[in-house]
């Protein structure tokens, strides 16, 4: 290299500050190390980040991209195109820009807004998005989608770069690009999205990183310890660590053969009434309540206290009880306490639909 500087191979091998970093392995979860790149728009990269990528990418910006090779599709003659190599061969089509030449159209539309002049910067870097692309490339993130979120980055930087910094934009652009594809690795790494807070953030970026640090100086990686570390509850490394280290499974996949077969109906079976049932029984209890009031307006006398002491009462009276306080039998007083029964019974008939369907039956 020009700056004589040792080239690493791997963006993880070098320590950084604030900027995130590639993973260096092909682990399940990148070791990323920074949660800015959560919301880019409101950061700027340092001057010694800057200069590191510099280092970095002043070999080139193309990377070798592998292409697929695709059988004839037959009589008519026609091959399908891989879309990765259809948009490199398009990527090419943009010239290099020398500095002095970037250095004009930078000034250029910062004093004037000139699209094409943004056009140029954008397009003379699109083999940059590529390169960075493929070093966050992990499955199941496809690798088109991380150049697109990386093309947003890169038009975010030209809209940002200050030509007079003496920065190339290339280094400005590579923090941008890589801090719009770490968002989008973070929002799509699993089902359920990833970082909602600050502390998820950080740890999505760091968890795994500190453990490995804690691992080597010879210390238990405990909740307690990383959370110390990372200013974050244990709560948040314990759910962290979790989410990280299990892939997340639909309950209605499929569990063989048999499409019915689901984790649902495995594990999630329950003889408890639903939402919606609990739901319909509290109404139907209210519309009871509120009948059954009125109908207590329409009694009196015998049939008003055995109504409040008998049949709606927590506590109620025994038959005998009834008998003894009017002075009938006990017979006479089932009697009485039937009769008003079949009353109740028809008035609820009258007032509210359906009543025969969700009555207790007459035993």
């Amino acid at each position: 290299m020009a700056n004589g500087r040792k080239r690493t191979k791997s963006p993880a091998s070098r320590p950084r500050t604030k900027r995130p970093v590639a993973p260096s392995s092909e682990a399940e979860t990148p070791e990323l190390e920074s949660e800015a790149t959560v919301e880019p728009e409101a950061l700027e990269p340092e001057p010694e980040e800057l200069a590191e990528v510099d280092a970095e990418i002043e070999e080139g910006h193309a990377p070798a991209v592998r292409t697929i090779a695709l059988a004839p599709a037959g009589e008519v003659g026609l091959t399908r195109k891989d879309p990765l190599q259809a948009y490199m061969a398009e990527v090419t089509r943009h010239p290099l820009l020398t500095r002095e030449e970037e250095h004009e159209l930078a000034k250029k539309y910062q004093a004037t807004g000139d699209v094409q002049a943004a056009y140029r910067l954008v397009a003379s870097n699109l083999r940059l998005v590529v390169k960075l692309a493929h070093e966050y490339h992990r499955n199941p993130l496809a690798l088109l989608d991380l150049i697109q979120e990386g093309n947003i980055g890169l038009m975010q930087a030209v809209k940002k770069y200050d030509p007079d910094r003496g920065v190339k934009l290339s280094s400005y652009a590579a923090w941008w690009i890589r801090a719009y594809i770490l968002r989008y690795i973070m929002d799509n790494w699993k089902m359920v999205k990833l970082g909602t807070t600050e502390a998820q953030r950080k740890l999505f970026f760091k968890l795994r990183q500190e453990q490995d640090r804690l691992i080597a100086q010879g210390f238990e990686p405990s909740p307690k310890l990383l959370a110390e570390r990372l200013n974050v509850t244990e709560q948040d490394v314990v759910e962290m660590d979790q989410r990280l280290g299990h892939d997340e499974l639909s309950i209605d996949a499929p569990l063989g053969d048999d499409p019915k077969n689901t984790r649902a109906e495995r594990y999630l079976h329950s003889t408890a009434a639903g939402a919606e049932e609990r739901l319909g029984n509290e109404e139907l209890k209210e519309l009871f309540r509120e009948n059954l009031a009125e109908f207590a307006k329409t009694l009196e006398g015998k049939e008003r206290f055995i109504f409040e002491n008998r049949l709606t009462a927590d506590e109620p009276l025994t038959l005998q009880d009834i008998g003894d306080k009017y002075g009938v039998s006990r017979e006479r007083a089932r009697q009485i306490e039937a009769a008003l029964i079949n009353r109740m019974r028809e008035y609820m008939r009258e007032r509210i639909p359906d009543f025969d369907l969700v009555a207790v039956p007459k035993g």
